[in-house]
């Protein structure tokens, strides 16, 4: 398998294009089962969970062309409704198949799903929003049956789940009549699918608050859509600067999608700027403060920034506290973190205390997930001497050719093979 070799110590500098957020663009991508009409997205970036989800709409019966960053699908016929295991165990977005293909074709059969093991997330709210709209739901060897014509109803999340509005927000799209949805999480990614339902002709009330009325269509258009930049790799750029003390330019990206994250590096000296084009990003003189993150829903602290704060405020001044809300299972990365020298104690599953040290120093590790695994880049980046980074698939999940961007930026980096 691949592995990244990486020399640590090497200052940063020049531009980094972001392209569009995965986490906005595989959703965009499934709205192609909502309407017989072209949906075209573009500034796409073709990472391995978008293939992937390729790979499963076009065995739905999508037709996908690429042309540059510009992806067309159209679904003008659905000629399967089972979702297979095959590519449901490689990325759990493609769970959220099951409300559009349950809305357009009254039945649904989706594999149980895979993705990171980053702890338990419950599907519960997905199958209690199908079942108050009508779908008769069952659990039948690792594959999960829906079946009903849908109807509109008013429904509660037990708690803020970005997978499950997602796939309620798209089952009430093609389902005529109101419903309603309280406890909607605001990330920007729901409001990029909200946008592009607008444009294929659904009408919404509430967006932007925690209560989303969808006045759902017997029938969808086509649209064209631009996705939002990707925050998470917008802050993973903003990280390597950091821990190299370098000064980047970030073509496309948006400080407003981050406000929690930049609020917490403003005293370390690290300068963050908005600028027509971009965000500048100067941590030339940063010097890490230690601070305390408690993961939370937009617009709180990402969960998938914690693990690049954990690299950050491996060699901050002073103590640190971690509290990860959102996941039971996302500190896998604090025992790769410590064989480079960070002193990082996990109390349990949720809670990490980082006393920070002078430096962290290259050695192997290992990259049990996806934002796990961009951590340890940040980390060897920072680090004296060479890192080998191993089982980097995790990584391209979520990132296209990290690798060749950050060498564009002058990092010591190369993806190599090992036996």
């Amino acid at each position: 398998m691949y592995a990244f070799k990486i020399k640590g110590g090497q200052q940063l500098s020049g531009t980094v294009e972001i392209k569009g957020a995965k986490n906005a663009l595989l959703p965009l991508m499934i709205c192609t089962l909502l309407t017989k009409e072209p949906i075209i997205l573009h500034n796409c970036s073709l990472l391995a969970d978008v293939k992937t989800l390729m790979q499963l709409l076009e065995s739905l019966g999508t037709k996908i062309t690429l042309e540059g960053d510009t992806m067309t699908l159209q679904t003008q016929r659905i000629t399967n409704t089972t979702a297979s295991y095959d590519f449901i165990s490689k990325m759990r977005a493609g769970f959220w198949v099951l409300g559009p293909l349950l809305a357009r074709m009254g039945e649904a059969k989706v594999s149980l799903p895979g993705g990171c093991a980053i702890g338990a997330r419950a599907l519960d709210i997905y199958f209690s929003a199908l079942t108050e709209m009508g779908a008769d739901i069952k659990t039948e060897n690792g594959y999960i049956m829906a079946y009903g014509k849908l109807h509109g109803a008013d429904i509660t999340c037990w708690r803020v789940t970005v997978g499950g509005t997602h796939n309620t927000i798209m089952a009430a799209a093609l389902t005529p009549g109101k419903t309603i949805i309280h406890n909607v999480a605001l990330e920007p990614e729901v409001m990029d699918l909200i946008a592009l339902l607008t444009q294929m002709g659904i009408k919404f009330e509430g967006v932007g608050t925690r209560t989303l009325t969808v006045h759902g269509a017997e029938s969808l258009k086509g649209a064209e859509f631009n996705a939002v930049p990707d925050r998470i790799e917008t802050m993973t750029f903003i990280a390597a600067a950091v821990t190299t003390k370098s000064k980047i330019f970030l073509k496309n990206a948006r400080t407003d999608l981050l406000k929690a994250e930049i609020d917490l590096l403003s005293p370390s000296n690290v300068i963050i700027e908005q600028k027509n084009d971009g965000v500048s990003v100067d941590a030339t003189k940063a010097h890490l403060k230690a601070t305390s993150i408690i993961t939370g829903p937009y617009p709180e602290f990402a969960t998938d920034n914690q693990s690049l704060f954990c690299a950050m405020l491996a060699t901050a001044e002073g103590e640190s506290l971690i509290n990860e809300k959102m996941h039971d299972n996302r500190l896998m990365h604090v025992p790769e973190l410590n064989r480079m020298g960070a002193n990082i104690r996990a109390i349990d599953n949720t809670h990490a205390l980082i006393a920070g040290v002078k430096e962290l120093s290259g050695t192997t590790v290992m990259a049990s997930d996806l934002r796990g695994g961009a951590a340890l880049v940040v980390a060897a980046l920072g680090a004296k001497g060479d890192t080998l980074l191993q089982r980097v698939y995790h990584i391209d999940r979520g990132y296209r050719r990290i690798e060749e961007k950050l060498q564009g930026l002058g990092a010591d980096i190369e993806r190599i093979w090992l036996d």
